[in-house]
């Protein structure tokens, strides 16, 4: 259930700022649901739990609400959104190793509907999977950040919007990333593990 901005500060507890902000609810509200579906999807894909994800993606959206008048300086509203969203990501995603680490506990099955998969496909799947966050929860921020929302779909223009670099430098930063990630991989799985 998409969750409407009032439902947010509501949740939060917190009383909306005077009429003097420079960012009406309405404008606030379109913001949020231009970009709400985008900002789960990058979510989802991170940390692996679409329930997560919302959850996650609520915050962000909170904290863009809190930090509003600070982003009408900036201007650039999506970029902030990605990027504080990839982060939110990799530190649930962190929390989350951590915390299997700790617990001992064992990853769980995600069943996908109408796959024709046996159980053991969908364990090497989701221990890929596993792999994968890992190896991303270890790379720098800036690296994750581009694989994951390249790997959302993202063109070079709109990484480069939501990362706020320049459209020309993305090639060679995703490649670096790329390059990084691979390394990354094999030295945690060894070479004959391909991501």
């Amino acid at each position: 259930m998409i969750a409407t901005a009032q439902d947010i500060a509501g949740q939060m507890g917190e009383k909306r700022e005077a009429e003097g902000s420079k960012w009406a609810d309405a404008a606030f509200e379109k913001l949020y649901l231009a970009n709400y579906v985008r900002i789960v999807g990058v979510l989802c894909r991170l940390v692996g739990d679409r329930t997560r994800a919302e959850e996650l993606a609520n915050d962000v959206f909170w904290r863009l609400y809190r930090q509003r008048l600070l982003l009408d300086r900036d201007g650039n509203v999506a970029g902030w959104l990605y990027r504080t969203a990839t982060n939110v990501g990799i530190d649930a995603l962190r929390a989350s190793v951590r915390r299997r680490q700790y617990e001992g506990a064992a990853a769980r099955l995600k069943v996908e509907a109408g796959t024709d998969t046996s159980p053991l496909e969908e364990v090497l799947r989701e221990e890929k999977r596993s792999r994968v966050r890992a190896v991303l929860a270890r790379l720098k921020p800036v690296q994750a950040q581009l694989l994951i929302l390249r790997a959302g779909g993202f063109s070079y223009k709109e990484l480069a919007e939501a990362l706020g670099v320049k459209g020309g430098s993305v090639g060679t930063m995703l490649a670096r990333a790329e390059a990084e990630f691979h390394r990354s991989y094999i030295e945690a799985y060894g070479q004959g593990e391909e991501p």
